[in-house]
C-alpha cells in the first residue's frame, strides 16, 4: 500500500490562506448583504491585544486603554464565545474555530461605541485569523480608496491597527497559571463560605499543571508564530511582560509613546521620516559616548589630556560654586577651542561624568590699534566660548 506524502510547509499555508479568503468573503458579504455597505462603519484606530497564559492582559489591558485615551470597554473575544461547544475547548486549552470567532468578533467591532477606538483582547490565535485581519485591513483600505472623494469619506478613514503581544517564558507562564488558580480557588470558597462577593472565574487550565503547560504551547505553536508575520504589516509592540507591574508598564509606554508611522499619512510620514525618532537615539547613546572617548585616548591623545586639563582645572572650580543652583557658565577665549573635536571632548567628558553640556560660539570685536594714517581702529576677532554646564542640585539641610 502506497504511503501518502506528506503535505510541505507551503501546502499547508496555501491552504491556510485559501481557508482565509473562504472565511473572510462569508463574513463580510454576510455583514454586507444584512446592514448595507454604508452601514460598515469599524473603528479607525484597533489594537488587537494577544499575550502567553498569564502575561497580564487582564491587567494591563485598563492601562492600554488610558494610555491611548479609549473609552469603550475592551472587546474579550473569550467572554464572546459562551457555546457550549466554545467552552469545552477553552477548558482543554484548545482554539474555537476560526470562522465562528472572525464573525462574531466583525459584528461586536460594528458597535457604535468603539467608534473611537477599540481594543481587542485574544484575537488573532491562529493563521487562519491572521490571514483574515490581513485581509480585513485591505479590505478597509480598498473602502478608503473607493470613498475618499465622496460624501462617506468621514466613514472610511484609513485604519490604524496595533499588534500588542504581551510576552513571557514557559516556565513563568505555568506558575502564573497556578498561582492564579490558588488565588481564585481560594477566594470562591470565601465567598461560598460567607456568602459575600463574587466568584472569580477559575479555569480548568489554572487548576493543573500540564493543562496550564498545554495552553502555553497551543499559544507558542499557534498563536506566537503567527502572530509574527503581521510585524512586516502593521506596527507591532513586543512587550516583555517579565517583573512587576510598573515596570511592565513602563515597558508599555515607551512602545506605544510613538505612533505617527500609522497615525501620519503616508506621504507626511515619509516627509518626516529622514529625522530619527528619539527612543532610537538614546538607545545606543552610553556605548557610542564609549567608544568615542576611547578613540580620543587612542587617536588624540595630547589633545585629549590638554582638555581633561583644561576643564580640571579652569572649569570645575567655576562649577563646584555654583552646586547648589545646578547650572554654571564658564566662558573662555582658550585657543584650543579652536579646534572643533576640542568642543566635542567637552561635551563627551561632562556627558559621561554625569553633566549636561552646551557651547556657544561667540566672535566678539577687540580694538587692536589705531591707524596713525586714517586714525581708524581696527580690531580684531576673538572668539569667546561660552559652555552651558547643568548637574544634579545638591540637597543641602536648610535651618528653621
Amino acid at each position: 500500500m502506497t504511503k501518502e506524502p506528506s503535505p510541505s510547509p507551503n501546502d499547508v499555508q496555501d491552504l491556510e490562506v485559501k481557508d482565509a479568503q473562504l472565511i473572510f468573503n462569508s463574513v463580510w458579504n454576510h455583514l454586507e448583504s444584512e446592514l448595507g455597505i454604508e452601514n460598515l462603519r469599524f473603528p479607525k484606530e484597533i489594537f488587537w491585544l494577544n499575550g502567553a497564559p498569564g502575561a497580564g492582559k487582564g491587567t494591563h489591558t485598563e492601562f492600554i486603554m488610558r494610555f491611548r485615551h479609549l473609552t469603550a470597554r475592551p472587546i474579550v473575544v473569550s467572554d464572546l464565545l459562551k457555546s457550549p461547544d466554545a467552552q469545552k475547548m477553552k477548558d482543554a486549552g484548545m482554539l474555537v474555530g476560526d470562522r465562528e470567532v472572525v464573525g462574531i468578533i466583525f459584528r461586536e467591532l460594528l458597535d457604535p461605541k468603539y467608534q473611537s477606538g477599540a481594543v481587542v483582547d485574544g484575537f488573532p490565535r491562529s493563521k487562519v485569523q491572521v490571514e483574515c485581519l490581513k485581509l480585513f485591513y485591505l479590505k478597509l483600505i480598498e473602502l478608503r480608496d473607493q470613498y475618499v472623494s465622496s460624501l462617506l469619506a468621514d466613514q472610511f478613514k484609513k485604519p490604524h491597527f496595533h499588534i500588542v503581544v504581551l510576552f513571557v517564558d514557559e516556565r513563568e507562564s505555568v506558575r502564573r497559571q497556578l498561582e492564579r488558580g490558588k488565588r481564585a480557588q481560594e477566594h470562591n470558597d470565601e465567598v461560598r463560605e460567607s456568602g459575600m462577593g463574587e466568584l472569580m472565574e477559575l479555569r480548568k487550565t489554572d487548576l493543573d499543571e500540564d493543562a496550564a503547560r498545554n495552553r502555553y504551547r497551543t499559544f507558542k505553536e499557534k498563536t506566537y508564530d503567527s502572530l509574527r508575520s503581521l510585524r512586516e504589516v502593521f506596527y507591532y509592540h513586543f512587550i516583555n511582560a517579565h517583573g512587576g507591574i510598573d515596570e511592565v508598564r513602563d515597558r508599555i509606554i515607551r512602545e506605544l509613546q510613538y505612533q505617527s508611522s500609522l497615525e501620519l499619512g503616508e506621504s507626511t510620514y515619509d516627509r518626516l521620516a529622514v529625522i530619527p525618532v528619539a527612543n532610537t537615539i538614546a538607545k545606543h547613546a552610553r556605548q557610542d559616548l564609549v567608544d568615542r572617548l576611547d578613540s580620543y585616548e587612542e587617536r588624540h591623545s595630547e589633545l585629549f589630556a590638554q582638555i581633561s586639563k583644561l576643564l580640571r582645572d579652569k572649569f570645575i572650580p567655576i562649577v563646584k560654586r555654583h552646586a547648589i543652583s545646578g547650572i554654571s557658565v564658564v566662558s573662555s577665549e582658550d585657543p584650543a577651542f579652536d579646534n572643533p573635536l576640542a568642543l566635542a571632548m567637552v561635551i563627551d567628558i561632562f556627558s559621561e561624568r554625569g553633566y549636561h553640556a552646551m557651547v556657544d560660539v561667540r566672535k566678539e570685536r577687540i580694538p587692536a590699534r589705531i591707524d596713525p594714517k586714517t586714525f581708524e581702529i581696527e580690531v580684531r576677532i576673538q572668539r569667546v566660548y561660552r559652555f552651558t554646564i547643568r548637574f544634579p542640585v545638591s540637597e543641602i539641610r536648610r535651618g528653621r
